[in-house]
């Protein structure tokens, strides 16, 4: 279907503003100009937001917790990955998303602060990630939060980390999770589908020379081949990982990745809820300010996320 009229307004505003060549762009310089909120009015409003320490086994990460409006006295627990093509993203940039869906899911949201490549390479984020999970858990009492019901979440990047995080889980004993909510998550290191032909020339956010500038960052050069947390596409067994929530967008150049994932998934016995939000383009659950028809997939992912954790 068409650009949904919301879209297409922001995409016009966002042309406004001065192109970034990002083939010759440091990672400073991309932070610096996609490093803030979306969102443009007040965010939505939680019972309680907290800053964290989290002490990964010699290394101190940032985290923030948000416990929603009406939350159960020892509520469930979601760890959010925020995207940003592994590179760029903070607390901040994701504070409104993190905020929205603990208020559609009833769920405490633990936003982590995972180190970023060029500095910190594959596998670093995808370890931070899965020892945030495991710190989460043993601190579930100081959180104030059930450490049996966790699930995990992330947009693009950190779709991507969710679904890492979930085969670690998997494979490494635990903690087990109930539910993995994939927000247009890379999937794969592949520009030859055919999302990626019809959509990777920049106009709807996110394009392809970005995509390959985003791989080379966080592999440093290294062969897609020797990194399966990364490529999670290719992961030859999906058997037995938490059920799952896959939201992709018409308009986006990892929507097939995305959808290939949902479906191994499924062959796999995997109960696995995807959507392709049509007229929608990558990065649209964020911009819900500007698009209110993302609440739609918002609260899709809550309502799974809450019958998964009760």
């Amino acid at each position: 279907m068409p650009l949904n009229p919301q879209i297409e307004a922001l995409l016009a505003m966002m042309a406004q503003a001065p192109a970034l060549e990002i083939a010759t762009a440091t990672a400073e310089e991309v932070r610096a100009s996609y490093d803030q909120s979306m969102m443009v009015g007040a965010p939505p409003v939680v019972a309680r937001v907290e800053n964290l320490d989290l002490d990964l086994e010699g290394r101190t990460i940032k985290g923030r917790l948000y416990v929603p409006e009406g939350a159960a006295e020892t509520p469930p627990l979601t760890l959010y990955y925020h995207g940003g093509g592994w590179v760029i993203g903070t607390l901040d940039t994701h504070d409104a998303t993190c905020r929205a869906l603990a208020q559609a899911s009833g769920s405490a949201i633990l936003s982590v602060d995972y180190r970023l490549a060029p500095e910190h390479r594959y596998p670093a984020a995808a370890q931070d990630c899965f020892d945030a999970l495991r710190w989460a858990v043993a601190h579930a009492a100081q959180l104030g939060v059930d450490g049996s019901r966790l699930a995990v979440a992330g947009d693009s990047a950190g779709g991507n980390l969710s679904a890492a995080v979930a085969i670690m889980a998997r494979d490494h004993g635990g903690p087990a999770l109930r539910h993995q909510l994939l927000i247009y998550p890379v999937t794969d290191c592949d520009y030859s589908t055919a999302s990626y032909k019809e959509n990777g020339g920049g106009e709807y956010f996110l394009g392809e020379d970005t995509m390959r500038w985003f791989w080379n960052q966080y592999l440093g050069g290294a062969s897609s081949d020797h990194a399966p947390l990364a490529t999670v596409l290719r992961t030859p067994d999906l058997e037995g990982l938490a059920p799952a929530t896959v939201i992709t967008a018409e308009y986006d150049p990892l929507r097939d990745e995305g959808m290939a994932y949902a479906e191994k998934l499924k062959a796999a016995g995997v109960p696995v809820d995807a959507a392709i939000a049509p007229g929608m383009i990558h990065g649209f659950y964020s911009m819900f300010e500007a698009v209110p028809d993302a609440w739609d997939y918002i609260n899709r992912g809550g309502a799974n996320l809450k019958a998964a954790l009760a």
